[in-house]
């Protein structure tokens, strides 16, 4: 297990895991002078991710990748960049990976001052945005629209990137209003972000996330159960229930969840580090399985640790191996009365309490 100390607070998991909370993403809508254009580079862009899913499953180097890739968005970053896109989606979707929507990318890349391909600047109420044409070299302009609470952190970061001590990650997608995502710096988002609780009562929650319903179990440093909840969330995964409106709902439990853990002394909250499951569980249920691929597990897992985070929780994510299916965790419904999802909280909570000590 490794950790990372974030402001006040603390993030315990794998490497894959820390790995994967280098950075958080903030959002802001963006009017840009000339829309069309960047729509084509998108276009385009999402051409090379396509041919890129193509390279990767014929196991192409990265190198040999953005030579092709040039061919179809001649700008090497963005070409590098989507060729680590369609790895990633190679990765988490095996052979069947469909590409329906434009977006443009550009990692972030310290040397460059940031970003080579998508650049920001903060101005008193905006962000102006400039986006590079691939074939032209020219920059596109636009105004981006973030919270206000936002821009003291992008103007700290524009500082950085000036400075060349930070990078960041940048994309311009058009799912509806076109919006630009930018990958902001785990630290340097707490820093700006958190509102830290009060010290509790050293007492560790594990949270088992799921389809329908978000159990918790909280116990003190002895293993002795003090709380237990469960947020339920059914009509989520009701046939034909709008996608955004179930992640919606799981988020707002998430949220109340983490109100309720800190109000009764919760200093360390746990979840499964989902980061070590390779791939999606099906069972012989075409229903369950159904519920399963329409159920982001780890997108919820992101927003809880990040959330956490905020708060000023400290954080630990456990290998999820026996926490169901296991005779402990039959042994656990036999003994405490438990459901089978309230006993896999429990379980990850012991596994909370065990890396704790380990870690002391």
């Amino acid at each position: 297990m490794l950790s990372c100390q974030t402001t006040r607070s603390k993030l315990v998991g794998s490497r894959e895991a820390l790995e994967n909370f280098q950075f958080v993403t903030i959002n802001g809508r963006v009017e840009f002078e000339d829309v069309g254009r960047v729509s084509l580079i998108a276009y385009y862009y999402s051409k090379a991710v396509k041919a890129g899913v193509n390279l990767a499953l014929r196991g192409v180097s990265l190198n040999e990748a953005v030579k092709e890739l040039y061919k179809v968005i001649p700008y090497a970053s963005y070409a590098e960049t989507a060729y680590k896109q369609a790895l990633a989606l190679v990765e988490n979707g095996g052979r069947k990976v469909e590409i329906k929507r434009r977006w443009v990318a550009c990692r972030g890349n310290k040397s460059d001052e940031g970003n080579r391909g998508i650049k920001f600047h903060v101005l008193e109420d905006h962000v102006e945005v400039r986006v590079r044409d691939p074939w032209s070299g020219e920059w596109v302009h636009g105004r981006a629209y973030f919270g206000k609470e936002y821009l003291p952190l992008l103007r700290e970061l524009e500082d950085l990137a000036k400075r060349r001590e930070e990078g960041y990650g940048a994309v311009i997608s058009f799912k509806g209003r076109p919006t630009i995502h930018l990958q902001v710096p785990l630290w340097l988002y707490l820093k700006h972000l958190s509102s830290p609780k009060p010290a509790g009562y050293g007492l560790i929650a594990g949270l088992d996330l799921n389809s329908d319903r978000l159990n918790v179990v909280a116990i003190n440093k002895d293993g002795e159960i003090a709380a237990f909840k469960t947020w339920w969330y059914s009509e989520a995964v009701s046939h034909g229930f709008p996608e955004e409106r179930a992640k919606a709902l799981r988020l707002n439990a998430m949220s109340r969840a983490l109100a309720f853990l800190a109000r009764i002394g919760v200093d360390y909250v746990t979840f499964e580090d989902l980061f070590l499951v390779k791939g999606r569980r099906f069972t012989g249920s075409r229903s369950a399985n159904r519920k399963i691929t329409r159920f982001a597990k780890r997108q919820m897992l992101t927003h809880g640790v990040i959330k956490a985070l905020r708060l000023g929780f400290n954080v630990i994510l456990v290998d999820p191996k026996a926490t169901t299916n296991s005779e402990d965790h039959n042994r656990v419904m036999r003994e405490k009365g438990f459901d089978r999802h309230t006993a896999s909280a429990y379980l990850i909570a012991l596994k909370g309490l065990g890396t704790i000590n380990d870690v002391k």
